[in-house]
């Protein structure tokens, strides 16, 4: 059903002694803006939320005199108070439920699979995965540990170590050949964080395991500090066999990031 505008118009729950309708009607007038309907009248508001001229105007005078809306006295707008209302909501998720929705829409954009982990010791700890299909010897699921100098999320976490800290990690670790392709010298190792702390991504190509690429960024937790990162992983085949597989990956990476960002954003609300 839609209103004469075209907008969708939800059903209107039953009535009952514990339903305000006032509350719904102010919410439905706030939830009429959007990208596309950032800056509205009077008549367009009404139209969109199904209300009368009448009102539709009390309920946008009393959101302006909360500050919720800004107007000119043509036009009305949300302000950026609303955000309010949204950070109740993300200060009781927990990192994994937040990251969880995020991961799963990159998973269904580049049909790859997606993980999130932290940092547990010397090793890294999934705490969120969306998986596409199993490329791995060994099954990855939420709680499954890895080294962390051997994966492309370990090394984005610890990239982002203060240096008394990474070389108490180093101190701790046995760098051991996972492949042969697996970067076991220190000093090796070290140029590699470097290099990963300056491009704020890491690619890992099959030094976890032979057929297995990753591409990981960082997630910061609103003041800035690195408390989780997120990947995406690949089949090395299918990367070599692709028309340009540099191009792909930058634009793995780019994806990586921007998921990651959109994560730390979400985190920091909670703030």
């Amino acid at each position: 059903m839609t209103d004469a505008a075209g907008t969708d118009i939800q059903p209107a729950p039953q009535a009952s002694d514990q339903y305000v309708q006032s509350l719904a009607r102010g919410l439905a007038v706030i939830r009429a803006f959007d990208a596309d309907h950032a800056l509205m009248t009077l008549t367009e508001v009404a139209a969109r939320t199904g209300l009368t001229r009448a009102t539709a105007r009390r309920f946008l005078h009393t959101l302006v005199e909360l500050d919720y809306v800004r107007t000119d006295g043509k036009t009305f707008a949300l302000t950026a108070k609303v955000l309010q209302l949204g950070y109740a909501y993300l200060s009781g998720l927990s990192l994994p439920q937040i990251a969880q929705p995020h991961l799963e829409e990159l998973s269904l954009k580049l049909r790859e699979s997606t993980s999130a982990a932290v940092l547990d010791g010397t090793e890294i700890a999934y705490i969120a995965r969306v998986t596409t299909r199993r490329i791995m010897t060994v099954g990855i699921t939420v709680g499954t540990r890895f080294p962390a100098y051997a994966t492309a999320m370990g090394r984005v976490l610890l990239a982002a170590l203060p240096p008394a800290g990474l070389r108490e990690y180093l101190d701790q670790v046995e760098l051991k050949a996972l492949t042969p392709r697996t970067v076991t010298d220190e000093k090796e190792l070290l140029a590699v964080l470097d290099a990963v702390r300056k491009q704020g991504w890491c690619l890992l190509d099959q030094e976890l395991e032979l057929g297995l690429m990753s591409v990981a960024a960082p997630v910061y937790n609103g003041p800035g500090k690195v408390v989780a990162a997120v990947d995406v992983s690949l089949q090395a085949q299918s990367v070599a066999a692709g028309q340009d597989p540099d191009a792909y990956l930058a634009s793995v990476a780019e994806e990586i990031v921007a998921t990651a960002n959109v994560i730390s954003a979400d985190l920091g609300a909670r703030q």
